[in-house]
């Protein structure tokens, strides 16, 4: 669901009319079935507006969602004690439509040589990563705990709860379905309040400084040779991805905490870290809780000789997650090898600015490999920004000449409204001890909201992480 979108608003508001309605005029003859109306209906309104967002993505949704549903209902029905053997069959067939829609085209174009025109250019439905790997976890957590399956509808709502399901978070059995299994739709002013200062940080992220930051890239994109443009375009799309993504999980969370449902917090001020540890430990952190479980434990996690070659097996895989392609592979290698190095370095850790610096000087590095697609062209830039003779007082005065003087002007501005949210994310994370504490004050919201108002571009843009 693009929460930027007037049109996804407009459903949602469609779809809760027709629910509020049903349930005044059956209220009497439900009864106690009236709870069973609510997560019935709940599903009913994820169903309504996934098919919104594309038929494709809902027929995918829905086949792997019964597939691991009815799957795991046939392993615990023959053979609940010795599970593996039909797990090595249903995990592969979960995660089909992800492989052939994601990575056919690199794998047998790109690696292997062959020449698939049918596969290029395919587009990834909507939230495919993200939901496919929700429903594997379910699977291999109730083999792991022995936990009955439950009832269709529960299980449904779980998969299916809409302010999550196409961009996380990816949420783990344990945390989510209890609260589905319980649901009902009733009115609390409350939960509305909370949700709200959510929900309108989120969309100030996205759309006041996401997306007038994705305007002001383009012009950077282009150099190989000037190390200046090369990291300003770094960083640029280093806040972009970060209050695009992290925009739309908190509106995400609001939206959940507006029926009742309180989701995790994909994101807690990252660039707020001081090691790169810490970064991953607030990027995405669903994800990154996912791939500890599943991957890095399961291999050995930190207990074993062998454990540099488990982090790097986990952020090689990591960054294959986030798209086809090497230079994803050298993104998820980059982060890894520097958790490497800082695991080396033992106990000894660096001032917290030295540190803050540090960190953000890798993880901006590394955005180079996520936004920049062609190999050869990454190649050059890095070469680029890694050579201290790059570093010239002419490529700076061709860099400040590339802006003219109303959109240096701009530019600095946005820049400027980026680090006063920065600041007040980290008084938020260091003093109040709560992530966006400062962001969800009165005066703040109303703030944002005036900033929406006026600053939001005309084009709505999708979210970057839609085509993950």
């Amino acid at each position: 669901m693009n929460f930027a979108e007037l049109r996804f608003w407009g459903y949602l508001l469609l779809g809760l009319t027709v629910i509020v309605t049903l349930r005044a005029a059956c209220r009497a003859r439900l009864g106690p079935a009236l709870p069973q109306f609510d997560r019935v209906a709940l599903i009913g309104l994820g169903m309504l507006l996934l098919a919104c967002v594309s038929w494709l993505t809902y027929a995918i949704w829905l086949g792997v969602a019964l597939g691991s549903y009815y799957g795991l209902k046939w392993i615990l029905a023959h053979d609940a004690r010795a599970p593996r053997k039909y797990l090595f069959v249903l995990i592969p067939l979960l995660l089909s439509p992800l492989l052939y829609y994601k990575y056919s085209d690199f794998a047998l174009n790109g690696v292997l040589g062959c020449q698939f025109d049918t596969l290029r250019g395919l587009i990834i439905p909507v939230g495919l990563s993200f939901y496919t790997f929700q429903k594997i976890a379910f699977v291999l957590d109730t083999l792991a705990y022995k936990e009955p399956l439950p009832r269709l509808v529960d299980y449904l709502n779980f998969v299916g709860f809409f302010p999550q399901i196409v961009a996380g978070p990816i949420e783990r059995k344990h945390d989510l379905l209890p609260q589905m299994e319980r649901f009902t739709f009733r009115w609390d002013k409350d939960w509305i309040d909370k949700g709200t200062s959510w929900v309108v940080v989120g969309l100030f992220f996205k759309m006041v400084l996401a997306d007038n930051l994705a305007q002001r890239m383009p012009p950077f994109m282009q150099s190989t040779a000037n190390p200046y443009m090369i990291w300003l375009a770094n960083v640029l799309f280093g806040l972009r991805i970060y209050y695009d993504f992290a925009g739309y999980s908190l509106v995400a969370y609001g939206v959940a905490r507006w029926f009742g449902v309180k989701l995790t917090l994909n994101f807690v001020s990252p660039y707020c870290a001081t090691s790169i540890q810490e970064f991953w430990r607030r990027w995405h952190v669903t994800l990154s809780h996912w791939f500890r479980d599943y991957v890095y434990i399961p291999l050995g996690g930190g207990r074993v000789g062998w454990w540099g070659a488990n982090l790097a097996v986990v952020f090689v895989v990591s960054g294959v997650w986030h798209g086809a392609g090497w230079n994803f592979v050298l993104w998820g290698a980059v982060h890894g090898l520097c958790l490497i190095a800082v695991r080396w370095a033992g106990k000894w850790s660096p001032p917290a600015a030295v540190g803050w610096l540090g960190t953000m000087f890798a993880a901006f590095l590394a955005w180079l490999c996520f936004y920049e697609t062609r190999w050869p062209v990454l190649l050059l830039k890095l070469q680029t920004t890694l050579t201290p003779t790059a570093y010239s007082i002419e490529a700076l005065q061709l860099t400040l000449g590339a802006l003219t003087g109303g959109e240096l002007i701009v530019l600095a501005l946005l820049l400027g409204l980026t680090a006063t949210t920065l600041a007040l994310e980290a008084w938020s994370v260091r003093r109040a001890g709560e992530p966006y504490a400062a962001l969800r004050r009165p005066w703040a919201i109303a703030g944002m909201t005036v900033l929406l108002v006026l600053l939001a571009p005309g084009k709505t843009n999708a979210f970057i992480y839609f085509a993950f």
